[in-house]
């Protein structure tokens, strides 16, 4: 009877794991046979992900889900954006309905152990802030006691304002939202005496405002939001081939590869760039992708650098400044393994 016992117990435990055995390579199997890649985005935040009156999709977060069908087939306009709320972030890419979520979705413990996902890096640095009106003289948080505080639900936010006004002993009054498009237009409305959200949102949604000059970000950071993309957790493969998706975009404008130079870098002499570019070296099939799918990326896409100018930095309405999403080497935060 125990050896029965325990041949059930064994069955049960291979019964489980077989799944998730087979999970690890539905990913990609399923985009190629799709033949698309199904790309979870916001669709609302410029800079980020945005589609214009034709339909036509740009945004930092829309160039990683090109970079992603660049590395698999070569062609990165082979994306179905799917633009998702706050609310239904999650689920979607629980369910299948997405395979990254690619939105600006910021990486927490409880999120990465307790939904099912992994995060697999951080794409942009980011941090929590205020949007004021200068009439305000408004110079700090600790300058914001017993004002009221717009912002949308089912974000960071909530929770990073009642630690930081708690921590103070400042009182706070929240006029929470369903929409960040909600919420800004309530503060606008001078429904409330501030704005809070991530401080590229700021940016982003300042545009939105009747008179954007009147309005200031407070210097302020608050607490750190580190935005990234996450997919279904089982799956190493396809978390490695998203995770290195973004590290090669790193690695390819640390050693100056660009999309004007990446043809004539096939040719160069150095290890690192003919190793990236899949020159030499078997580094592609080891994620089930073509040798030269780096060089597809920077090619088709751009490497890191390339994307943030254009899409938030100073090539950009936005113009943010690089700062903590400077490479390394340059006092930023961003630093990528090499290929090797």
């Amino acid at each position: 009877m125990g050896r029965t016992v325990v041949r059930m117990m064994l069955a049960m435990v291979v019964a489980a794991a077989a799944p998730a055995a087979a999970a690890a390579q539905t990913t990609l199997d399923a985009v190629k046979a799709r033949g698309t890649l199904e790309c979870g985005v916001n669709g609302t935040l410029r800079g980020f992900s945005l589609a214009d009156g034709h339909g036509n999709w740009s945004g930092l977060d829309v160039d990683y889900c090109r970079a992603v069908a660049a590395a698999i087939f070569g062609d990165p306009g082979k994306v179905d954006y799917v633009a998702l709320s706050t609310a239904e972030r999650f689920s979607a890419l629980q369910s299948g309905k997405v395979d990254v979520l690619m939105r600006n979705t910021t990486w927490t413990s409880s999120r990465d152990t307790a939904l099912g996902i992994v995060f697999t890096g951080v794409t942009f640095y980011d941090h929590e802030a205020f949007l004021v009106r200068k009439a305000q003289h408004a110079k700090s948080a600790l300058d914001l006691s017993n004002v009221s505080v717009c912002l949308q639900r089912d974000t960071t936010s909530e929770l990073n304002l009642k630690d930081y006004f708690n921590a103070h002993k400042i009182k706070l009054k929240m006029l929470v939202f369903a929409t960040a498009a909600e919420a800004i237009k309530a503060y606008d409305a001078k429904r409330c005496e501030a704005y809070a959200t991530f401080a590229s949102a700021i940016r982003s949604e300042m545009r939105s405002l009747d008179i954007p000059d009147e309005h200031d970000i407070l210097d302020d950071v608050i607490a750190k939001e580190p935005l990234g993309p996450a997919v279904r957790a089982g799956d190493e493969q396809w978390f490695r081939i998203i995770r290195w998706v973004h590290f090669v975009m790193l690695d390819a404008e640390e050693l100056g590869v660009t999309q004007g130079n990446a043809d004539a870098s096939l040719k160069s002499d150095v290890p690192e760039i003919r190793r990236l570019l899949g020159v030499e070296g078997d580094f592609g099939r080891a994620l089930g992708l073509p040798n030269d799918w780096a060089y597809r990326i920077v090619k088709l896409v751009g490497n890191y650098g390339e994307v943030f100018e254009r899409n938030v930095g100073q090539h950009s309405a936005l113009k943010m400044p690089r700062g903590y999403n400077a490479l390394w080497n340059h006092g930023g935060l961003q630093y990528a393994p090499p290929i090797r």
